[in-house]
């Protein structure tokens, strides 16, 4: 087949592309590398079947012949990263909503089935865990920049709903859970990068907060698999879900391991949120996804846990500092 992949040189895009590509298809990427990295593609990036445009979703023309030449769409373009967000405010707000919505209209137009990738970010800050599906979503003032970016990923997640209901668009949406492994970059406030490029350059590991904060990491090989075995699923179609790993560690915990694990003599500090991000930054306690509706419909369940994960990572990150 042959397969678009928009935001296809950031981290995730980048191991979709690898792998659809070492499944035969043709894969044509659109990114406009604001946080992706020709870097990513490295290693297949002279394969015969992969075409790169350093172009924007936004760009019209180029999109209307992308997608009516290709057989499927996967939607991953987006502002990332919770640092990159306050800083680009702007940009990212038009990135997610006027590139997603020129997507799924020309989509429509074309008939092309559609993954659109949203985020854990759409629950706020709601302190029920785990998060469902269908929960209720609780966000903060919009004083604060980080919820400008759950905001306009709820708006791509209706907007691909209503072209479903009223013009019968297949499209599948994803809510991806912090989904880590080799090639993520910690530029943009990504935690195990960070600390692991922290631990083996003998520096601190800055914790924002107090550390008591608990996440979930998923590994980016089984988040593929689960993104391509949805896309083949027919009762996927219409859905959202939730896609990640559900093994819970806090933020404190987690430094403390990569530190023990790289053998570092790294310090482990504090650092208030206002210094890391903004003044009156807020942050969630706690965010693990219920996986049962994904699990029931593809029978998904994550096949790497957090230790190997993160050796794998470190793995990586020792041999791009050798």
């Amino acid at each position: 087949m042959k397969l678009l992949i928009t935001g296809g040189a950031g981290f995730i895009g980048s191991h979709l592309a690898e792998t659809l590509l070492n499944k035969g298809h043709e894969v044509f990427i659109v990114d406009d590398l604001s946080t992706g990295s020709l870097d990513n593609l490295a290693g297949f990036e002279q394969n015969k079947n992969l075409h790169f445009l350093l172009d924007s979703v936004r760009n019209e023309t180029l999109m209307d012949t992308l997608i009516k030449d290709v057989d499927q769409v996967f939607h991953l373009a987006a502002a990332v990263g919770v640092k990159w967000i306050i800083d680009n405010p702007l940009r990212s707000i038009q990135t997610n909503v006027l590139g997603t919505e020129t997507v799924l209209r020309l989509a429509c137009k074309h008939r092309k089935k559609v993954l659109l990738a949203s985020t854990s970010e759409i629950y706020g800050k709601k302190k029920e865990s785990p998060f469902k599906e269908e929960d209720d979503r609780l966000l903060g003032s919009t004083h604060i920049s980080r919820w400008s970016y759950s905001n306009t990923k709820a708006l791509d997640e209706f907007w691909a709903l209503a072209y479903y209901r009223e013009k019968k668009l297949p499209v599948v949406i994803t809510r991806f859970f912090n989904t880590c492994g080799p090639r993520q970059t910690g530029q943009y406030g990504m935690v195990i990068p960070r600390f692991i490029k922290q631990a083996l350059l003998g520096h601190p590991l800055t914790v924002y907060g107090d550390g008591t904060q608990s996440r979930c990491f998923a590994y980016v090989g089984d988040v593929i698999r689960g993104v391509l075995d949805l896309m083949e699923e027919p009762k996927a179609v219409g859905q959202v879900f939730n896609i990640g790993a559900n093994e819970s560690i806090s933020i404190l915990e987690l430094a403390q391991r990569i530190k023990e694990m790289t053998a570092s003599s790294s310090r482990i500090e504090l650092v208030p949120y206002d210094e890391a991000y903004e003044e009156g930054f807020e942050d969630m306690p706690e965010r693990t996804p219920c996986l049962e509706k994904i699990h029931e419909t593809i029978g998904y369940q994550p096949r790497v846990d957090l230790a190997e994960l993160l050796r794998l990572t470190i793995n990586f990150f020792e041999s791009e500092v050798a």
